[in-house]
């Protein structure tokens, strides 16, 4: 009996300190930063860790292209960020993806300079800013001097196709959805050739889980290139150091060989 005494009130004591302590969702909403009309501040520099920009799903390390560079060159290891573990190709998709891998050291777009399309933007091994208003939301990022403009007004339709497509965002609570099309077809998921045709539909959703970290979600439809709608996942972290700023990659100078390295008139003997 003495020891039934002393667990009940020891029990009521531990029920009283569960009722008032607030759930970790409600703990973290209440850290977060937010505008005057409270919505989530994105706004700050941010970056992806990982090596997703390598290749979506789970990879072994492999050697680069070139012996010389040794390890500096070589691929890194890394653990996919797809959900379900594999992107659902299409039969003749998967063969083009196979394709692109194989020539992914000279036909990857980010070897090229051009601007890296949606969702890649945001898993490069490169910075990038928000800029967040009580309107639109700019998002400007350092690898080709690459922007795009979130619209969170009426949605507008694309008016053409372009690399980074056309944006319309608005609010899930304290999640910034953003619906992206309009794409060109052009560019590549990661450099080991993963794609989608013009056809592509994006749905990106960013979550600030603290003040320092975002949840970034992507559901990737493309009924020309894959099976069924897929998505990944990923976190985002701000760049917290002095006077750290978005810097300017303005790469387009460093592959001019590259692109061009063919066209240039050879001397003749």
């Amino acid at each position: 009996m003495d020891v039934m005494r002393h667990l009940i009130p020891a029990a009521m004591w531990a029920a009283f300190l569960m009722a008032g302590s607030p759930s970790p969702g409600q703990t973290s909403a209440a850290r977060i930063p937010r505008l005057a009309d409270g919505k989530p501040n994105l706004t700050g520099l941010w970056q992806a860790m990982g090596t997703a920009d390598w290749d979506l799903e789970d990879h072994s390390s492999a050697a680069g292209a070139f012996y010389q560079l040794g390890a500096i060159g070589a691929i890194p290891p890394g653990q996919g960020i797809v959900e379900g573990g594999e992107i659902p190709y299409l039969p003749a998709a998967l063969a083009k993806k196979k394709e692109n891998e194989a020539n992914r050291w000279k036909q990857d777009p980010e070897l090229k300079c051009y601007m890296p399309g949606v969702p890649r933007a945001a898993y490069l091994p490169y910075p990038f800013q928000i800029i967040q208003s009580q309107k639109d939301i700019l998002f400007a990022y350092e690898y080709a001097t690459t922007n795009r403009l979130i619209n969170m007004g009426k949605p507008q339709e694309a008016a053409t196709d372009t690399w980074m497509g056309t944006s319309n965002g608005h609010w899930d609570k304290d999640t910034l959805v953003v619906d992206v099309t309009g794409f060109n077809g052009n560019a590549w998921f990661d450099r080991a050739g993963d794609f989608a045709s013009d056809m592509l539909h994006v749905v990106e959703r960013y979550t600030l889980l603290d003040a320092n970290t975002i949840n970034y979600e992507a559901t990737i439809e493309d009924p020309a290139t894959f099976t069924k709608p897929w998505k990944i996942s990923l976190l985002l972290y701000r760049h917290r150091e002095k006077n750290a700023r978005l810097l300017e990659f303005k790469c387009v100078e460093y592959t001019e060989q590259l692109l061009y390295g063919d066209l240039v008139r050879k001397p003749s003997n």
